[in-house]
């Protein structure tokens, strides 16, 4: 069994079907494989609806105002496909649907330098890692990167060369970087010869036609080979030891309003844990508290970072226009990684109009890591981060924006996140950790404790990529499924 159908489930389940293994994946979010009234399945990122959150009655959007003016609104509660999950000092964002977290980032496919590697995952080969397993990944993935002559003259990527003019004239480098995107079908969007996804601001809530998510590539090929069975809308309470070996895996069946509607148990020789860093901890942290896993190691639930991401915006002069028309995937990046812990993506303000501004989500070298616990009175699974702690992302991201608004002589947004409020310093796209690589499990994702119990998702990454986490989360999951099937079946 396979908890999960994100970017390590998804590897997991593709490697082991072609090895001859029969694999169930579960899903606690829904298919998204049926249209909407209408006739998209996913909701537009300018007019969310039933679609577009788990399990909320008003949307909770990264960006929670525009112009003086909050965008939040009443939604009905429905199992949605984002899930803005509240902890005491941090909103992370998540996919709910199968594919995962593929369904609703951006899709910038970025492998971390090399040289910082190490600090990522210190007890991983790095020669293994940029000779076999990341490329495998990125194959799998179908990242490929913008062609740069189109991007020159593309109205959608006037703001990208916004940010490129700003960055290079303070001195810092602009890279290109993959996406999995289909990029010629968003030259046809531009074209208008194709119906717009990117083009039309399709990204917080899935889009439509030429994201090539999990289900277009990992998934896809994974149920082709017809010993992989996926079941949505289900969400796993427990994993225990049977007693005539294997684990017993208790499940609820949900309802699309999240419901239970039923209750199930099955017999799984092995069980991957792949619900994302939050879900897998969070499990893992409940099972060894209630005793249905008792012996999992006291370093579960440790180790969780935010990949240390912050959000900003500038105000650009009026003769500095970012474009009303944006794609919504984003291609590029501002690297001072080296010089001031920041790198940060160049990423898109798809208003429709004509904003001035640019804006960005910076990824840090942020020191501080959480816990999950359980409360067994409240009967749930807390983590102990404090608002208090994005200050090292804030002040890293600065070593980039200061320097920008002081050479173009523009200043700070402070329309975005709340009544005159410059950072966002309220949330995450990229949690990692809660159960660490070689401190929870063994250094292929195996837990202490326990035969035939793995992780194999964000969960093993100690908090942070230095970029975008989802290429290193696959290619550890590649590295680690060899392993498990060479030595463990």
């Amino acid at each position: 069994m396979v908890i999960g159908t994100g970017y390590g489930g998804s590897v997991a389940a593709l490697r082991l079907a072609e090895a001859g293994v029969d694999v169930h994946m579960v899903e606690m979010g829904m298919a998204w494989d049926t249209p909407g009234p209408d006739g998209k399945i996913f909701a537009n990122t300018t007019t969310p609806d039933a679609r577009s959150y788990w399990l909320r009655t008003r949307t909770k959007q990264p960006l929670s105002n525009f112009l003086g003016f909050p965008l939040d609104k009443d939604v009905p509660r429905h199992t949605g496909i984002l899930d803005a999950e509240e902890f005491g000092g941090i909103t992370v964002y998540q996919g709910r649907g199968v594919g995962g977290g593929s369904l609703v980032n951006g899709g910038m496919a970025v492998t971390p330098r090399r040289e910082n590697f190490a600090a990522v995952l210190p007890t991983v080969d790095a020669g293994e890692m940029y000779g076999t397993y990341y490329p495998r990944a990125n194959a799998g993935l179908g990242a490929a990167t913008v062609d740069p002559e189109w991007f020159e003259t593309a109205d959608c990527y006037q703001y990208a060369r916004v940010g490129r003019r700003h960055a290079r004239r303070s001195g810092f480098p602009f890279v290109f970087v993959p996406d999995v995107y289909d990029w010629d079908y968003m030259k046809r969007e531009q074209a208008g010869t194709a119906t717009r996804s990117a083009l039309a601001g399709e990204i917080l809530y899935g889009n439509n036609h030429g994201k090539k998510s999990l289900q277009q590539t990992y998934l896809a090929r994974a149920k082709a080979t017809g010993r992989v069975t996926i079941t949505p809308l289900h969400r796993v309470t427990s994993v225990a030891p049977a007693a005539g070996g294997g684990y017993t895996v208790t499940m609820d069946r949900l309802s699309t309003s999240g419901d239970t509607v039923a209750t199930k148990e099955l017999t799984a020789d092995k069980v991957f844990f792949a619900a994302g860093s939050v879900g897998t901890s969070k499990l893992l942290v409940k099972l060894r508290a209630n005793g249905a896993l008792s012996r999992l190691d006291g370093e579960v639930g440790a180790g969780w970072g935010d990949n240390g991401n912050v959000m900003c915006g500038r105000a650009n002069h009026l003769w500095d226009p970012t474009g009303a028309l944006q794609s919504a995937i984003p291609t590029a990046g501002i690297d001072n990684w080296a010089q001031g812990g920041a790198f940060a993506e160049v990423a898109p303000l798809p208003t429709g109009i004509e904003t001035y501004a640019s804006f960005y989500l910076s990824i840090t070298k942020n020191p501080h890591r959480a816990r999950f616990t359980w409360n067994a009175a409240a009967g749930r699974a807390e983590l102990n981060w404090r608002t208090a702690w994005k200050q090292p992302s804030i002040d890293a991201a600065k070593t980039i924006f200061d320097k920008i608004n002081a050479k173009e002589g523009t200043i700070y947004r402070t329309d975005l996140f709340g009544a005159y409020k410059i950072w966002g310093d309220h949330l995450t796209y990229h949690p990692l950790g809660g159960a660490v690589l070689g401190r929870a499990t063994d250094n292929y994702g195996r837990l202490k404790g326990y035969t035939g119990l793995y992780v194999i998702d964000g969960a093993l990454i100690p908090g942070n990529t230095s970029v975008n986490p989802f290429v290193t989360i696959t290619a550890l999951a590649e590295r680690n499924i060899e392993k498990i099937i060479d030595t463990d079946l």
